[in-house]
């Protein structure tokens, strides 16, 4: 299984892909530039850390040496300092990289020493920037879009995401990313921030070609809500149009929703027919009111989405 995302959203995927499988790899973007991660990507001229980091703390052992080591990669330094909420995982891939020399390699051995269930894999091999054109909604429908720069700029910018790009435009895939996607029996894209960590890996030339032809089966995760900024007053069909006018040939097998956030499940059920996936409708939420996954319903749900095409996987015809 791969699993493509960044953030918050590919750890929930992870934590609820780790329960079903060891035969893992998180695709992760590379565009972050805000906090810790941006201060290491400007300074040591290096892929943002943060997501990477957060996606090796999803996959690691459940033992106690797994958790100790997850908590550290995970502490953020309080100081009056340089080292202010500086995560020492970052730091600790950063020096890994410059020791090692070579990414992936770095990668797998913070992965090693969490005795982490999968392999977490950057999505290109430079750091890369997201740009977006953004409508006001209030200004009517013919409003003149603005161009907003940086990840952290659009996922907060007030406004309507009209494209979102990436530069450069044209940036080296990781090769071990596209090799993953090939070899899968299912990718999962989804949950997450929806322009800035779950499409972005749709602008990667050759990684998008390898979405497109692989033989794997392909799940869509949707969010529980929108997000203030980024996706502000979205439904999930707004959702899945974003995505297809990003990559309108890209089909999928199966979309995983929580009926208890959807607006309109028949309008739904349409949108995913005409993706060529079955709706999956599931209660995948912790039920406290946040917008947040529970890794054992997500489980759950991922195994009632693959159970549907056992003896089938890997076999269907693009």
């Amino acid at each position: 299984m791969v699993a493509l995302g960044g953030g918050h959203g590919l750890f929930a995927s992870l934590s609820a892909l780790r329960l079903m499988s060891d035969r893992l790899t998180a695709v992760v973007t590379v565009a972050d530039d805000g906090g810790s991660s941006g201060r290491l990507r400007a300074e040591m001229d290096v892929l943002p850390p943060g997501d990477l980091r957060m996606a090796l703390s999803a996959l690691c052992d459940d033992t106690e040496w797994g958790r100790t080591w997850r908590d550290l990669l995970q502490h953020r330094f309080h100081s009056q300092g340089s080292l202010d909420q500086h995560a020492v995982g970052n730091l600790l891939i950063v020096a890994l990289w410059e020791l090692l020399g070579d990414t992936v390699t770095g990668l797998d051995w913070v992965g090693r020493l969490l005795g982490a269930r999968g392999r977490v894999l950057p999505m290109a091999s430079v750091p890369l920037a997201i740009e977006a054109d953004l409508v006001d909604v209030a200004a009517g429908p013919e409003a003149a879009p603005h161009v907003v720069r940086g990840q952290s700029a659009v996922a907060t910018a007030p406004g309507r995401v009209r494209e979102v790009r990436l530069i450069p435009d044209d940036p080296p895939a990781c090769p071990e990313a596209v090799a993953a996607v090939d070899a899968a029996d299912w990718v999962v894209l989804g949950p997450g921030s929806w322009f800035t960590s779950v499409m972005p890996h749709l602008l990667v030339p050759e990684l998008s070609a390898a979405l497109h032809r692989t033989t794997a089966r392909r799940c869509l995760t949707l969010n529980l809500s929108d997000e203030s900024g980024e996706t502000h007053g979205m439904t999930a069909n707004d959702h899945l149009s974003a995505l297809q006018a990003h990559a309108p040939e890209l089909r999928f097998d199966v979309v995983v929703a929580d009926p208890t956030v959807i607006e309109d499940i028949e309008q739904l059920q349409a949108h995913c027919t005409a993706l060529g996936a079955r709706l999956l409708l599931r209660q995948v939420g912790v039920g406290d009111g946040t917008a947040r996954h529970d890794a054992l319903r997500l489980a759950a749900a991922y195994r009632d989405a693959f159970e549907g095409f056992l003896g089938d996987v890997g076999t269907s015809a693009r």
